[in-house]
């Protein structure tokens, strides 16, 4: 592809040294057969103290700590220590990025320490499959039946199969979105399924499925034919509320192909095109997560006379019904995309937004709080053919969280 050398290019031009090295969970964990130096803190604090300074390591370090010695495997193997582990209130986020067309591999970024690691994901069995994350759970949900749903610890590797969801079988679209309580534990897993009505392609039928962990059912809240709008793959859960984008099947103008509407997951059903917010602008295509309780979209801009045709990336948060717009890339980053398709790849949570090319393995960083762009470490691996893709997902490295 013509883009790929230039965004290539552009990605390590302000990158002063390359990658110090590939590490994988089980090398930390084999960290433990070498020999160690005598650490004095070992012998001067208490396990409770120890404890805490240990919960406040980034999530890498952890495993090399528990290889320390047995005292420290033991302190950071135990229910107490995950509590403390609890009260720290992020790890940041890890993009973990498909190096593959066809086998779900790839490696895991940690914007920390900054360097990748080779994990392998549980459950998942094609790279294609649909995926969210929260709290460091993700869900996959497999792109043929779209009945076959995992939730899993992509880092503990703790995993669970749900029943089969209700409704519309094999959908034309299908958007998922997970969503965990801190403080609990329990997780809500929303799909929203849309199929086209036989024969109508400007009526489709609508339903919502919301998976309950505590009870371990599911229910459907929402059944409702659009006209003139059909769902799409894009959804995400955000204090409570099932946000979607849904997109003009025709006869509307560029600035409403696509569109915003809200589902709340106390069950309170209304008209959903009543709670339509329209998007900023026309875009490209719009990607949805949950920063901190804050429905954020990063969107592809469209040109007014040609939206089809993307100029640029940018970041909005919802307030209220009125988006507030957060940033735009810079044009040297979007230079860098080359000649990048309408479409691209971005996740995020907590305060970093990940953003990549489905044509290169290079991977841009914006952090929501110090509103700054850079690029990730060089991932450890090339381009092998010219149509070889790459996409991703973010999650939050948690080790007390499980299905």
């Amino acid at each position: 592809m013509k883009g790929e050398t230039s965004w290539i290019s552009h990605c390590f031009d302000d990158m002063s040294k390359e990658i110090g090295g590939l590490d994988s969970f089980s090398e930390l964990i084999d960290e433990g057969n070498k020999e160690t130096a005598a650490v004095s803190v070992d012998l001067i604090l208490p396990d409770d103290l120890l404890e805490r300074i240990l919960a406040f390591l980034p999530i890498a370090s952890i495993f090399r700590a528990g290889s320390v010695c047995r005292r420290w495997h033991e302190i950071v193997s135990s229910k107490r220590f995950l509590w403390n582990f609890s009260n720290v209130l992020s790890q940041k986020p890890w993009y973990f990025m498909f190096t593959s067309s066809d086998e779900p591999v790839g490696y895991a970024y940690d914007p920390i320490l900054r360097k990748w690691y080779g994990i392998e994901l549980p459950c998942i069995q094609t790279p294609n499959w649909f995926i969210a994350s929260s709290c460091g759970l993700v869900c996959f949900m497999d792109n043929d039946s779209r009945s076959e749903l995992h939730v899993c610890n992509p880092v503990t590797k703790h995993c669970k199969k749900l029943e089969d969801p209700p409704g519309l079988k094999f959908p034309d679209y299908s958007a998922l979105s997970i969503s965990v309580d801190r403080t609990s534990h329990n997780y809500a897993v929303s799909v929203v399924k849309s199929k086209q009505v036989p024969g109508n392609f400007f009526q489709w039928d609508l339903s919502i499925h919301i998976y309950d962990s505590e009870t371990r059912m599911w229910a459907t809240s929402l059944t409702e034919v659009l006209t003139g709008w059909r769902g799409g793959d894009e959804s995400v859960i955000c204090d409570g509320i099932l946000y979607f984008l849904i997109y003009s099947t025709g006869g509307g103008t560029p600035e409403n192909r696509h569109g915003l509407v809200t589902y709340s997951l106390s069950g309170r059903s209304s008209p959903l095109l009543r709670s339509f917010i329209p998007v900023p602008g026309p875009l490209t295509c719009g990607r949805l997560m949950n920063l901190k309780e804050k429905l954020v979209v990063v969107g592809g801009m469209g040109k007014q006379d040609r939206p089809d045709i993307i100029k640029g990336i940018g970041i909005w948060v919802l307030e209220g019904r009125n988006w507030n717009e957060v940033a735009r890339m810079p044009h040297k980053y979007f230079q860098g995309f080359g000649e990048l398709d309408d479409v691209f790849a971005s996740s995020g949570t907590d305060d970093l937004i990940y953003i990549q090319s489905y044509g290169a393995p290079a991977l841009l960083v914006f952090d929501m709080n110090q509103k700054l762009w850079k690029w990730a470490q060089k991932c450890p691996v090339s381009k092998k053919f010219p149509l070889q893709l790459f996409t991703g997902f973010c999650f939050e490295p948690r080790l007390e969280f499980g299905p």
